[in-house]
Order: C-alpha cells, then structure tokens, then sequence
C-alpha cells in the first residue's frame, strides 16, 4: 500500500492489508480528533522523503507525524517494531472494520452499526502482556 501526507513530504510504503480496527482509548482521540482507524502494518514500513517527527506517547510506544504538515503517520510499538497507520493515509484502499478496542473508553456520542470484535482496554493490556 502506497500513501503520503497531506503536503507531499513523505510517502509510505506498507504491505497490502484489507483490515482495520478502532481504536477508542482518550490518547487516540485526543490525536486524531475521533477514534483512530488502524490498519496493523507489522515490521516492514517505510517512510521515503523528510525524517517522521516522533513523540513518545507511553513506555511501550511512539506516535510519528509529518513535522511540515502535522499529518499523522503512525503509532510504533517499540517492543515488538510493530507500525500501526491510519487508514485514512491510504486513500484507494478498501478496508473491512473487523475489530474495536478500549470499547469501555468510547464517549456516547457516537455508535458504529458494524459487528465488531470488542476488547475493553484491561482485555487489551492483558492481551499483550501474554505476548510478552
């Protein structure tokens, strides 16, 4: 999959996924405006063009935005090397909406009609401390 920020500065190379999760937790929201849809793009990613800005958001993880255009490039899993995008960064992709996360953080204020698998964020954090 091939996308780029808002300006042009840097363009995106990811393996080719049909899926995407919500993501419903205060962090995400708060960065992207609403729930962040994240398409999990593994260990192979690559930015070409200007150097990502990157912010650490937590002990276990970074965010990553164009520092020209301010677009959001990523979430970074530092433990596992995982890059999760936004699927709004891929503009001719069709995706699937398979899965929601931190469903117990999810203001009232909207409702998805999509049948999802939902984790609550303690099902989340026990989930990757198996992992670990």
């Amino acid at each position: 999959m091939k996308a780029k920020c808002l300006c042009g500065s840097i363009e995106v190379d990811a393996p080719d996924h049909n899926e995407v999760g919500l993501c419903h937790c205060s962090m995400c929201r708060r960065w992207a405006g609403g729930p962040m849809f994240a398409v999990h793009c593994g260990t192979d990613v690559r930015f070409n063009g200007q150097e990502p800005s990157r912010y650490q958001s937590s002990d276990w993880a970074e965010r990553g935005f164009c520092p020209s255009c301010g677009t959001h490039l990523f979430y970074h899993l530092l433990p596992s090397n995982e890059y999760i995008l936004p699927a709004g960064l891929f503009q001719d992709q069709e995706f699937n909406l398979s899965s929601e996360i931190f469903i117990d953080e999810k203001p009232t204020y909207y409702e998805l009609k999509n049948d999802t698998h939902k984790m609550t964020g303690q099902q989340v954090f026990e989930q990757f401390a198996s992992k670990n």
